[in-house]
């Protein structure tokens, strides 16, 4: 039998994964819409967050910062100095140990040679290069260090090219400096605009083993060769000039010859005349205490650059940035598989809301939330509305749609506690189509699911005005967003449960004005004194009058007593503000409120706040006119806004 082994998927994301839920996205978006930041800013705050499960572009870049400062931490530079120090002693103590056991003259004379080498290994090195080793030991240390200095040079070039000279002989030596001249004189030939593809083609088909990267064209090529290039240049920058001094004396013995050092030096010049854009004056200070050889630098100074690269690219703070900037390659190779998934979600999530048409273009070109966002908005309030309703009555309120009232022609799926009458034929249909393709023998069976209900709207009109205060001690107490997810509330509701009502939602700070629910979602705090329910007070009648047919309804929200009213200066109207309130403000606005209650108007005034001479004014207007005050906190203002206006509606019915 063969055998099954089960393990972690990682070929990239989790196909079997629920889609992103696109609601909570947009209510995280909405809410800080309502706060005063724009569409296009909310939702970068929201990638830059996150969501629950998903880690947003402040965690991954964290965690890229994280690993930079690490492996700046943990590491320093000194290793290949330290190898070649280390070889060069086991060479010189072999060597002693050879000479001792001669009786020679010229034994005396090499031992106070090696007694009187210098301190630097690099001037040790080179005064040794003419030396004639007795220990075939000491020899071959001698030799390791040279061929030590050029697998390093050549690995800061090419990746993996240390490993690959590992016990190199003299032919493979050859073979690289062949690579090289060859290398050098493609890219002579790209710099004067002579290098064709079969040029890179023959190049890469004699020395493609040296390029694991793979690249397709001459200019693949010169990209991967600059980024480490200009990282082996960091790691150059990097050092002491103490060790710059050590490593460049070093790498003109590296093979034995300096002719490696002209080639790599002709490659660098072709390379940051082709990419000048690369990072080739950048340094980095290591503190730690493993030490790194100069290829195992080059490479964590390329890590270190592509960390770098990709906190910038995930903080998206630069003109026109979007998550398809991140580079998921480099992501996952830094930071993993996961952090790559992650990011890949954010810019599905990113690219899913504007495809479905969340966020769109105005004709200013400023981004705004679209009528199919507002919509999800309203409903997303409600739906909280109607938890707290449902939580704190036991009734469904929010699920009727005007019973015993006219057809509107719509139907939607029976839900338990619905009493609007069947849709027969809805059900029916869903019935057939449910059944089709089994077995026809027998009655057609109805499930619950099947079921569609026809909803009506009521047949009785009501003209409703909510007055909202949009004060700046209403920012300042932190009611600006129960206020406005309050009217999306309501306004969802009328829209799309009772239409024949009519809403009008009327804002009003030291002037008063009529909104829509879209206009008020996105409307920023201004610091400006006055509370001008006067003004709101007269755009209310306006709307009452229209609908004289209607049932009228008044609806205030507030945190303030009146201290501004509107007043006629001659060349039209002005708001007054005055604090104390000034006798005409309030001898204005209670001549509103009297107007408004001669319509026969339902008031109700919602009080936010402590303020007594605010609890003085309406409590005595509710008296006068004869509405009603209510006292919410705020987590329970939408259901007390959404309550009443449904508690008005059965008592009108």
């Amino acid at each position: 039998m063969a055998r099954v082994r089960y393990s972690r998927y990682t070929g990239g994301p989790d196909p079997l994964a629920p889609p992103i839920d696109l609601r909570d996205a947009l209510e995280s978006i909405g809410e800080d819409v309502m706060a005063g930041a724009s569409p296009r800013r909310a939702l970068s705050e929201l990638l830059r967050r996150g969501m629950p499960g998903l880690k947003g572009t402040d965690g991954l870049a964290a965690a890229a910062n994280r690993k930079r400062r690490e492996l700046l931490r943990d590491h320093n530079l000194d290793g290949t100095l330290a190898e070649v120090k280390r070889l060069l002693d086991e060479a010189v103590l072999a060597e002693r140990k050879e000479l001792a056991r001669a009786l020679d003259d010229d034994a005396r004379f090499s031992e106070l040679q090696l007694g009187s080498l210098p301190s630097s290994p690099a001037k040790a090195v080179a005064e040794l290069s003419g030396y004639d080793w007795r220990s075939a030991q000491a020899r071959e240390k001698y030799r390791q260090i040279k061929d030590l200095m050029g697998a390093e040079l050549l690995g800061q070039r090419f990746e993996g090219m240390k490993e690959a000279l590992a016990g190199a002989t003299d032919e493979d030596r050859r073979a690289v400096k062949e690579m090289l001249d060859d290398l050098n004189a493609l890219l002579d030939k790209h710099a004067n605009g002579e290098a064709s593809q079969q040029d890179f083609d023959a190049f890469m088909a004699k020395h493609g083993q040296h390029f694991p990267e793979n690249p397709s064209n001459i200019e693949e090529l010169l990209d991967s060769l600059a980024r480490r290039a200009a990282a082996a240049q960091r790691f150059r920058n990097s050092l002491s000039p103490e060790q710059r001094a050590e490593l460049d004396a070093l790498a003109q013995q590296a093979f034995g010859s300096p002719d490696l050092m002209d080639a790599l030096g002709r490659l660098d010049d072709h390379l940051q005349a082709a990419r000048p854009g690369e990072d080739w004056t950048g340094e980095q200070r290591f503190s730690g205490n493993d030490p790194l050889g100069m290829s195992e630098a080059t490479q964590v100074m390329a890590d270190i650059g592509e960390l770098e690269d990709l906190a910038e690219q995930l903080s998206q703070e630069y003109a026109g940035a979007s998550m398809d900037d991140v580079d998921l390659d480099a992501l996952a190779r830094q930071l993993g598989e996961e952090a790559a998934i992650n990011a890949r979600t954010l810019a599905d999530l990113e690219k899913a809301l504007m495809d479905q048409g969340f966020l769109d273009r105005s004709s200013d070109g400023s981004w705004r939330l679209s009528p199919k966002a507002m919509r999800q908005l309203g409903k997303a309030a409600l739906r909280d509305v109607a938890e707290r309703l449902s939580g704190r009555h036991g009734e469904r309120n929010t699920r009727r749609a005007g019973a015993a009232g006219e057809l509107t022609g719509a139907t939607r799926s029976w839900e338990f506690g619905d009493t609007e009458p069947w849709n027969v034929t809805r059900t029916l249909t869903n019935a057939v189509l449910r059944s089709a393709g089994s077995p026809a023998d027998g009655p057609l069976r109805i499930t619950v699911e099947d079921v569609e209900v026809s909803e009506t709207e009521t047949r009785t009109q009501a003209a409703v005005a909510l007055l909202v205060d949009t004060s700046f001690s209403m920012v300042m107490e932190d009611r600006w967003l129960p206020m406005k997810r309050t009217a999306l509330a309501l306004n969802h509701l009328i829209s799309t449960r009772f239409r024949s009502d009519e809403l009008q939602i009327i804002a009003f700070g030291r002037q008063a004005r009529t909104l829509s629910a879209a206009e008020l979602t996105g409307l920023e705090a201004v610091y400006e004194q006055g509370t001008n329910l006067h003004h709101a007070l007269l755009l209310a009648l306006r709307h009452l009058r229209r609908h004289p047919n209607a049932q009228p309804v008044v609806l205030v929200v507030t945190d303030g007593e009146p201290t501004a009213h509107l007043e006629d200066f001659g060349d039209g109207a002005e708001s007054f503000f005055g604090y104390p309130p000034h006798p005409r403000t309030i001898g204005l606005t209670v001549r509103a409120f009297d107007e408004v209650a001669r319509l026969g108007a339902q008031i109700t005034i919602f009080r936010l706040g402590d303020d007594p001479g605010l609890a003085r004014f309406i409590d005595q207007m509710a008296r006068r006119v004869g509405g009603r005050v209510i006292d919410p906190d705020l987590d329970g203002l939408g259901a007390a806004v959404v309550g009443d206006y449904l508690n008005a509606r059965r008592r009108r019915r």
